[in-house]
């Protein structure tokens, strides 16, 4: 169970999708909340909670959105029965990611906010900070509160980078980029972008990659009308991308900026 959990995981992030979906399907499968009680006690968190956590995400990225929804609300519901504080501030932290993917602000921000206020409680500095960047992504959403959001990103960000996680920091300077792009500011979200680039290809955490291109193509138009080409070029990449990795979701995405610029 554990090694299906842990190649799950990895696959997740490495941008293997379909790989990843099967190893955490067979987790899941395993997985018998009595029996894998004490593993909780191994891995600090529960192997069960986790296997549907990033099932919920691949199966998003692989283009079944009510698939993963479901497996998001099970994950939810398992981590608050074991009663076990880490798993639960996991599992709301990963919900929080689901529905910021699904562009769901109210149910991001409710998520994120849960996850703040259970990390205060325990003590856990890693996902008070993933919680804090998820609420700057939501408030970015609502009026008047871009400057807010974009400055809880910024903080997040630097909480996150000081506990020594690496994991994941390319999604968040793209949450960075994307506030920036909000602000009318495209220049700072390509320095963001650039810098997630560069992480990608130093740690091969590729999974929001082609959410990167695509980003990265929207900030280009943004910043200077005449940046056509290079635009359509970093669309045509983060499709390239998506499609190599059967990343449904992301291809879809691509495929709407590079209609729109055509």
């Amino acid at each position: 169970l554990g090694a299906h959990r842990a190649l799950g995981a990895t696959l997740f992030f490495l941008g293997t999708g379909a790989s990843s979906c099967t190893h955490l399907a067979q987790g899941i499968a395993l997985y018998d909340p009595q029996q894998h009680c004490a593993s909780t006690f191994l891995y600090g968190e529960d192997t069960g909670v986790v296997c549907r956590c990033h099932a919920a995400m691949t199966l998003w990225l692989l283009g079944y959105p009510d698939q993963g929804l479901a497996r998001n609300e099970e994950a939810v519901t398992l981590g608050q029965h074991i009663a076990h504080p880490y798993s639960l501030a996991y599992v709301l932290q990963c919900a929080a990611s689901f529905h910021q993917f699904r562009r769901e602000v109210r149910a991001t921000q409710e998520r994120a906010e849960a996850t703040i206020s259970l990390a205060k409680e325990q003590g856990f500095p890693y996902q008070m900070a993933f919680g804090a960047n998820l609420y700057g992504w939501a408030l970015l959403a609502q009026q008047g509160q871009a400057q807010a959001g974009i400055e809880q990103i910024t903080q997040g960000s630097l909480a996150y980078r000081a506990t020594g996680a690496e994991l994941t920091r390319p999604y968040f300077l793209a949450l960075l980029a994307e506030a920036h792009g909000t602000m009318g500011q495209p220049e700072a979200g390509l320095t963001a972008l650039a810098e997630a680039l560069t992480l990608v290809d130093t740690t091969s955490e590729r999974w929001y990659e082609p959410e990167l291109y695509r980003l990265k193509g929207e900030l280009l138009l943004q910043q200077n009308s005449e940046n056509q080409t290079e635009a359509e070029s970093a669309f045509h990449q983060a499709l390239a991308i998506a499609q190599s990795q059967s990343a449904k979701s992301w291809e879809l995405r691509a495929s709407t900026s590079l209609a729109r610029l055509w």
